[in-house]
């Protein structure tokens, strides 16, 4: 059985296969902090699925909504933002 801690590769450097994992999970934990606060942000933000083109139908039994301007604004947003991580 090999040992996964650290191993010389053929070129002969130390490679630590736990590093990359690491990275990994710790990048996964910031994304899951940031999204929390946006969520708990969310509701104190007054004009968030309230614009102007967002559907929104009532009737006797049935409600119907459709935040479709508000969709596209945060796709505006999230495709600026992952551009600006791409680079």
């Amino acid at each position: 059985m090999r040992c996964l801690k650290n191993t010389i590769n053929d070129n002969g450097n130390s490679v630590n296969y736990f590093e990359g994992i690491g990275k990994t999970l710790l990048i996964l934990g910031l994304v899951l902090v940031f999204l929390g606060g946006v969520l708990m942000l969310l509701p104190k933000i007054p004009w968030i699925g309230k614009l102007p083109g967002d559907i929104f139908f009532k009737g006797e039994k049935v409600s119907f909504y459709f935040p479709i301007t508000t969709c596209i604004i945060i796709s505006i947003l999230l495709t600026i933002l992952f551009r600006l991580f791409r680079r």
